[in-house]
């Protein structure tokens, strides 16, 4: 009878785990209002462990030319979001995404977007162009094109749906 409990207990151990590690939460959500009224009212809340502090402060110091558009703050908003993104950034997270993430950086290089990332290009690389330059993609940077779950910083390879294609298989 031990046995028997044992080989159950273990069985629905495994089914857990497999639930576990899918519902898995790769970096840490966006859980600051303002940054979330300011910037994501524009774009996606991108999680900051997904950049380095470096790279948020030099986003944040240029926001007169964000990515093609004035996205400036007034100066207490700025000092805020800048304070929650370095606060949060990839080296000062547990999550192992972001742990990823800065261990691919480089020593004194300033990434200014999520493009130039060294881990997210590998994890992207087996990816046909056509896909991420089609319209309902257009760019890696535009993470929930694929990523089903990243708003709630969910990257795992179960969710990625590519538009006009399905699910990416290894």
């Amino acid at each position: 009878m031990k046995k028997l409990l044992f080989v159950i207990f273990v069985f629905v151990g495994i089914l857990n785990a497999k639930d576990y590690n899918y519902y898995t939460t790769d970096v840490a959500p966006v859980n600051n209002d303002l940054y979330k009224k300011e910037c994501a009212s524009c774009h996606f809340a991108y999680q900051p462990g997904l950049l380095p502090s470096s790279s948020w402060q030099h986003i944040m110091d240029n926001l007169e030319n964000h990515y093609g558009s004035n996205a400036s703050l007034d100066e207490n908003d700025a000092r805020k979001i800048l304070a929650y993104l370095l606060e949060n950034s990839s080296e000062k997270s547990n999550y192992k995404r972001s742990i990823k993430i800065t261990n691919s950086l480089q020593n004194g290089v300033v990434y200014t977007s999520l493009t130039q990332i060294p881990y997210l290009q590998k994890k992207h690389r087996k990816i046909p162009k056509h896909l991420i330059e089609q319209k309902e993609v257009g760019s890696l940077a535009r993470c929930s094109a694929c990523h089903k779950q990243a708003d709630k910083g969910i990257y795992n390879d179960e969710d990625v749906y590519i538009p006009n294609y399905g699910r990416m298989n290894d």
